[in-house]
């Protein structure tokens, strides 16, 4: 059978999953009786990513058209999780582009083709959603062309097919026309299907190259693990044979050789692996009983072990300091809190998240480094849900020292925004020390606004931009370069409401919180001395007593002046949170809550240690 590798590339919400579900049903991968038929986002199955609805981990799968495998590898659309794109493009000999038919080529869409380019892939852009109501469907493809002028490594690599899709109605076309656009019922539009697709696959992305003389050689690309089978190196056999049962060497990266035996071999089917006793050079393929291999690592025949070339992983630019929780409430609603746990499940996360790295600090615990506020709060939400309690402090942006000048990391902001909040948008990032690059026009009544920040100015602004527009912008940011360290970043935010007792949030208490600014807690929450429980109007930090009742006499009823409705409180996610969180201030992780809290609880001894500093 022939073979061909394919990824699915694009920026976030492009559609590359939701493409996927369509090839796999359309290749009658599955039964019609099967309840994938009826399913969406079929790759999606972390529960992090149908909630956030982005790709995390990128993922295999496999269909056949006509006489030809096709192995497709569907990879996250988020910078921050970039580590697993550019291991997972390693495996594959070709990329489909996804490019919004209404928003065009975005942060993440260079980011990833830049990727793609470097490994020399060849590249089938696929216009989606041209169904949408305000598609600039000419206006696109100018600047996917501009795009490639731009990033393209050689001349060859300037001539790609383009095609157009609706992925969630499974339907795409060589060529658009009007009627297409126009109308759902049009003969065009109905009798479609993912064809186009397939047969561009065939005839544009070129098949593995098979080598099956030559003594087998395999770059890990991924990592898997089960209780049942243990750990799975994934690669594709650049060279040779893969057998069940040959002795082979595994070359780490540092240089160090063991010699091991695979156990078993597994090829993809669909979403299944499915056992062979052998694999020819070109195949994805994931082998067990190599118990001690890394991403990165090479598996090769013991008679000529050879190192390919080890993945190059871009460095990270955030860190985190995280330790086990030391709150009042500790072990209250956790299995795991102890350090030795935590660091156990850290050295765990490190096998498999290239992206990540981690030292050991004697004065700030855990450090964990990562490539955004969404690639450490993605994996913090993954602990606490695992039935960890931990603490974390706020994020710092990891500089660099070049000519013995200090470098700090500077990113590409877009924001997607209706016009009536792009003054506020402005103002915001310009207090951050950001640059206005360009600004577009998206709709009649919306924006696009392009800037150059650093990374310490991107810290807590999602959040930020998301309340000054009402929950309607969008944004997104790419690693650009790093520039001379800027001037330092006044205090963006307000001072806090500090619990100054312990107790049970009482309505009364959370009134006159209320009066001060918005509350985090809810009546009968349980609070701590030194917990943040809101947000004050003033620049100082402010205690209160949320837990204080309101005092009955003789002349006065309970129901007496209680006319006052308490305003439900703000609830923030792990990310927004961290982006909330100054210096002295520590974020409470449990399966069940999330408290900011200071790291000094005690009033007396917190007041003495600003005093020193």
């Amino acid at each position: 059978m022939k073979l061909r590798n394919i990824a699915i590339i694009a920026h976030v919400d492009h559609g590359k999953t939701t493409l996927v579900d369509g090839l796999l049903k359309q290749s009658k991968t599955f039964r019609n009786n099967e309840s994938f038929m009826n399913q969406e986002l079929i790759m999606d199955s972390n529960d992090q990513e149908r909630e956030r609805g982005i790709t995390i981990l990128a993922k295999n799968t496999a269909v056949t058209y006509k006489d030809t495998k096709i192995n497709i590898i569907d990879t996250p659309g988020h910078a921050d999780f970039g580590g697993e794109v550019e291991r997972i493009l390693n495996m594959a000999d070709g990329a489909l582009l996804l490019v919004d038919a209404q928003e065009g080529p975005m942060p993440q869409t260079k980011f990833v083709l830049k990727k793609a380019f470097n490994m020399g892939l060849k590249i089938i852009v696929i216009i989606n959603k041209i169904d949408k109501k305000h598609v600039r469907i000419e206006e696109t493809i100018k600047k996917i062309d501009n795009m490639f002028l731009e990033l393209a490594t050689s001349d060859d690599q300037l001539d790609f097919p383009v095609l157009y899709c609706i992925g969630r109605e499974g339907k795409s076309w060589n060529q658009i026309t009007s009627d297409i656009l126009s109308s759902e019922n049009s003969e065009s539009r109905t009798n479609s299907d993912l064809s186009p697709i397939f047969e561009a696959i065939l005839k544009y992305i070129p098949s593995p190259k098979i080598n099956n003389e030559e003594p087998f050689q395999m770059l890990v690309s991924t990592l898997d693990w089960d209780s049942f089978k243990g750990k799975y190196a994934i690669g594709k056999v650049t060279r040779g044979i893969a057998k069940v049962g040959m002795t082979v060497t595994l070359l780490k990266a540092n240089g160090e050789k063991e010699d091991t035996v695979i156990e078993k071999i597994y090829v993809t089917r669909g979403l299944n692996r499915v056992e062979v006793q052998e694999a020819n050079s070109g195949e994805i393929i994931a082998i067990t009983g190599i118990k001690n291999a890394g991403i990165g690592d090479t598996v090769a025949d013991s008679n000529q072990p050879e190192a390919l070339p080890t993945i190059a992983i871009d460095e990270p630019t955030l860190s985190i300091s995280v330790g086990p929780n030391t709150s009042p409430f500790m072990g209250r609603e956790g299995r795991f809190f102890t350090s030795r746990q935590i660091l156990e499940r850290i050295q765990q996360e490190l096998q498999t998240n290239v992206a990540m790295r981690f030292k050991n600090s004697n004065e700030e615990g855990f450090v964990i480094s990562g490539r955004g506020e969404l690639h450490l709060s993605v994996f913090l939400e993954t602990l606490r849900r695992e039935g960890f309690e931990l603490s974390a402090g706020k994020p710092t942006v990891i500089t660099k020292i070049i000519d013995g000048v200090e470098m700090e990391p500077v990113e590409e902001l877009t924001v997607d925004v209706d016009n009536v909040y792009v003054g506020a948008v402005k103002s915001e990032v310009g207090q951050r020390h950001g640059i206005l690059l360009s600004q577009d026009e998206l709709t009649e009544n919306s924006s696009r606004l392009l800037f150059e920040i650093s990374t310490r100015g991107m810290l807590g602004l999602r959040g930020t931009l998301l309340t000054l527009t009402k929950g309607t912008a969008v944004t997104n940011s790419n690693f650009l370069k790093y520039e001379k360290m800027g001037p330092q970043m006044k205090k963006m935010r307000k001072g806090v409401l500090i619990a100054a007792y312990s107790g049970n949030a009482a309505p009364h208490g959370l009134i006159t919180a209320q009066t001060k600014g918005p509350v985090f807690i809810s009546p009968s929450d349980k609070v701590y001395e030194g917990m943040i429980v809101g947000l004050n109007g003033r620049d100082e930090d402010m205690e209160i007593n949320v837990c204080k009742e309101k005092q009955l006499t003789n002349n006065r009823s309970s129901g007496e002046g209680t006319s006052v409705a308490l305003i439900p409180p703000v609830i923030m996610s792990i990310e927004q949170c961290l982006g909330f969180l100054e210096n002295d201030e520590l974020l409470e992780i449990t399966p069940r809550s999330l408290r900011l809290r200071k790291k000094i609880l005690n009033s007396t001894l917190r007041m003495r240690a600003s005093r020193k500093n």
